[in-house]
């Protein structure tokens, strides 16, 4: 006799298989590798687009149509301290906004754009140290500017600092103590804001810049390695009729860090470039009585010259007569003449 599930033609019931029970879970694998795809994407082109280098902007029209819009005069020491204030602005307002301080892709992923900021905000401390300590002073003993005062600090806090203060708010804070100088600079009722444009004012700053490019020069000299003299000797040991024995040792940049130095000397060099513009048009009567107006012209000509576009996708370390370029020696020939030419500017700001 048939029992029930003969009799009906049911039969034991079937095993699912494995491919169709985990089929919910295989999509969203698959929903989550595309996603991760497209922000992956998505996060390459902001990426590049945050690395992209602001452009250079005119300086005097800049000054001027400031100086329009927030409806005061233009007095001497006016462009100098406006462009400093765009500079420093271009650090927080360019695509992107601060960089340096990221904790979140894509800006943690990108070390280029934070080098060339630190570029452009060592240049941005040097000039503010030398509002407060030389250019806003008659002489040694005069009492320093407030504003100026507390304009320095701000600039040198820490470059990283992500929060409890984050960078951003301290550069902004010494931006808007540069405008309330400013203020008081070009208010004719007011007379407590000075710009005193000498000679041995801007020789001091001028000083600041040579060391600055000297340092710049040696470090992109050492992307192919370079050998330095140890000039410690004993004169105690040195023999008369011999040649006193030199070590050397060998200096080279290390590989993860060539384009690091490259963007930060490009940084240093964009922002340069508009503070000795500035310079051009405040101390125009001092650079044309030392007839260092066209030493200061060249100065700006080779930094701006290492602004040219760099077509290619990374900084190539080629050595220096190989078949692939070395775009660290290029910029070091840019640096190193600009140097040149700023200590021929010394020179002349020392004759009376």
């Amino acid at each position: 006799m048939l029992d029930w599930k003969t009799r009906t033609g049911d039969s034991a019931p079937r095993e699912e298989t494995p491919g169709k029970r985990s089929a919910p879970g295989g999509l969203l694998v698959r929903g989550l590798g595309a996603l991760l795809v497209i922000y992956l994407l998505v996060a390459l082109v902001v990426g590049w687009y945050w690395s992209r280098e602001p452009e250079l902007f005119p300086v005097q029209q800049h000054a001027q149509a400031a100086a329009q819009s927030a409806q005061r005069q233009m007095v001497i020491g006016y462009t100098t301290v406006e462009t400093l204030k765009q500079v420093a602005s271009t650090l927080l307002d360019k695509p992107g906004g601060y960089l340096s301080n990221d904790k979140l892709p894509p800006g943690l992923w990108l070390d280029n754009m934070p080098s060339w900021e630190y570029g452009v905000l060592v240049q941005v401390r040097d000039l503010s140290r030398a509002l407060r300590k030389d250019f806003a002073r008659s002489q040694s003993q005069s009492t320093e500017d407030g504003d100026l005062a507390k304009a320095e600090p701000r600039f040198n806090f820490d470059n990283r600092s992500w929060a409890l203060p984050a960078s951003e708010s301290e550069y902004r804070e010494g931006i808007k103590s540069l405008d309330r100088y400013l203020a008081r600079l070009s208010d004719p009722n007011q007379g407590n804001a000075q710009f005193y444009t000498r000679a041995d004012n801007l020789n001091n700053w001028m000083g600041d810049v040579a060391t600055r490019l000297g340092s710049l020069s040696q470090r992109l000299s050492a992307s192919v390695g370079r050998v330095r003299l140890n000039a410690d000797v004993n004169p105690a040991e040195v023999r008369p009729g011999e040649v006193p024995k030199v070590s050397e040792e060998t200096v080279e940049t290390p590989w993860l860090q060539i384009d690091n130095v490259f963007y930060e000397a490009r940084g240093q060099a964009w922002a340069l470039s508009h503070l000795l513009r500035a310079i051009e048009v405040d101390f125009a009567d001092v650079l044309a009585k030392k007839n260092a107006t066209i030493s200061v012209r060249q100065i700006i000509r080779e930094l701006e010259a290492a602004q040219e576009p760099l077509w290619s996708p990374m900084v190539l370390n080629g050595s220096g007569y190989g078949i692939l370029a070395n775009h660290s020696l290029v910029m070091a020939n840019y640096i190193s003449r600009a140097n040149a030419a700023v200590i021929d500017l010394r020179n002349l700001l020392e004759q009376g």
